[in-house]
């Protein structure tokens, strides 16, 4: 067991509406992505992808009495919160959905889910290559940090510099270090002279005003997106984040408080090592821990990170990778849905989406047929076997679905998990009963040979 210093639960800056006000003002930003949510749920087949199809959004325009491009931008939302999700032709309410009116922590996860998406819900300006916006989106925490310290308006100049700095430092990270004094480019050939001001010289790589020119551009982009999810509201010449906005990024600075506490280092160590350090902790530390070393990354890179070291051959990392992934809540769904076909990850895939829709986590264990629930159990006892106490795989045996020995061994044999053999042997030598011990070497040696 590891024992750490609790921090107390940190308040909001002075001035935060309470949780109640907060959620009510997310229910307001998303009124129009729930009706159509409520609509989509209750219309079969209104459409697999983002936009709704054209028969679709027609219908649902007349049934809303809104614009086509209000229900469009609606649909946009719906998915991005989590209020419906697709399955085949059909749309479903999420979880969030069903729990709008009466939770007003999913409210706020919901329009959180949407403030992280800001940069799919305002489209990108066109002609802007995608390395460009990308380092935009990654500088936009630092103009958000800027804002919420500011507590008040801020000018978009003093926002264009900070993006300006931001984004020269993820260049010199990258080792694209300017040209600068001392420093001269090669000579241009001849042959691609051209006058001032025609084609040639509009497609020349940008210098120092042409640069502050497209973060003046991308600056704008990403404050008219910022403002189309609530998190700010746009005047004159400045900028000030929204309630929703002062909250949702003081949150995010207090998870990389929280990062910054990380006892063992996790916060910089790879999936498989950070798992493995929060391997002995129990759940409330290991959570924090997990945030910690998510609030240091993507959201994208993260995950991906978890779902291959659940793809590995160690069962317990497998275990805590979906631990960790339940953290991630929300912006996880797509991948793990997109996992249910891979045979070592289906049960821990079905488990997580039952529990993301609101099953209560002791009746989860129903949405796994008796096959998956048997690959389950050998898999936690490869963990077991792996890194736990004898006593416990012993203990193990009480979670079998089959109930009985023998039930088990049989289904244990059939069900191919790469490490059934190295499991069943070392129950065997665990266990105190003879009889059993024997009973379990023998179904160890059928399944080495080949034998029934």
């Amino acid at each position: 067991m590891t024992t750490r210093r609790t921090r107390p639960a940190p308040r909001p800056p002075e001035g935060t509406p309470p949780r109640a006000e907060l959620a009510r003002q997310a229910r307001a930003v998303l009124a129009d992505a729930v009706r159509i949510a409520h609509w989509a749920a209750g219309t079969p087949g209104p459409g697999t992808a983002a936009p709704l199809a054209a028969h679709a959004l027609e219908r649902a325009a007349t049934a809303l009495e809104l614009s086509p491009a209000q229900v469009r931008a609606g649909w946009d939302r719906a998915r991005l919160a989590g209020l419906v999700e697709l399955h085949g032709d059909t749309a479903r309410p999420g979880w969030r959905l069903r729990a709008w009116d009466r939770d007003d922590s999913a409210v706020l996860r919901g329009w959180v889910a949407l403030f992280d998406a800001w940069s799919l819900v305002h489209a990108a300006p066109e002609g802007i290559e995608a390395g460009a916006v990308a380092e935009a989106v990654e500088a936009v925490p630092q103009v958000l940090s800027l804002l919420q310290l500011s507590a008040g308006p801020v000018t978009v100049p003093a926002l264009l510099d900070l993006l300006g700095q931001r984004v020269a430092e993820l260049h010199e990270e990258r080792c694209e270090v300017p040209l600068g004094p001392g420093r001269t480019a090669p000579a241009a050939p001849a042959a691609s002279a051209a006058p001032a001001g025609t084609a040639a010289d509009r497609a020349a790589p940008a210098g120092p005003a042409r640069s502050a020119d497209l973060n003046a551009l991308l600056l704008d982009w990403a404050l008219e997106g910022l403002a189309a999810v609530g998190a700010l509201t746009l005047g004159t010449g400045h900028a000030t984040l929204t309630p929703l906005g002062n909250w949702a990024v003081w949150v995010k600075l207090e998870q990389i408080c929280v990062a910054a506490q990380s006892p063992a280092g996790n916060i910089e160590q790879s999936a498989a090592d950070m798992l493995l350090g929060c391997a002995r902790l129990t759940p409330g530390p290991a959570r924090d821990e997990y945030r910690a070393w998510l609030a240091a990354r993507t959201v994208g890179s993260a995950v991906a990170e978890l779902l291959a070291v659940a793809r590995g051959e160690d069962a317990l990392l497998r275990g805590l990778a979906f631990e960790a992934l339940r953290v991630v809540g929300a912006p996880a769904e797509p991948e793990v849905r997109a996992v249910l076909a891979e045979p070592s990850l289906r049960p821990y895939a079905l488990l997580w989406l039952a529990e993301y829709e609101g099953n209560d986590p002791d009746d989860a264990q129903d949405v796994l047929s008796r096959e998956e629930a048997t690959w389950l159990w050998v898999d936690t006892a490869a963990a077991v076997a792996d890194h736990g106490e004898t006593g416990l795989l012993v203990r193990h045996l009480d979670s079998a679905v089959q109930g009985t020995v023998p039930a088990l061994l049989d289904e244990v044999r059939a069900v191919g998990h790469p490490r059934t053999v190295q499991v069943l042997v070392a129950l065997a030598a665990a266990h105190p009963d003879p009889a059993l011990a024997k009973a379990v070497r023998r179904a160890a040696f059928q399944v080495h040979t080949g034998g029934a």
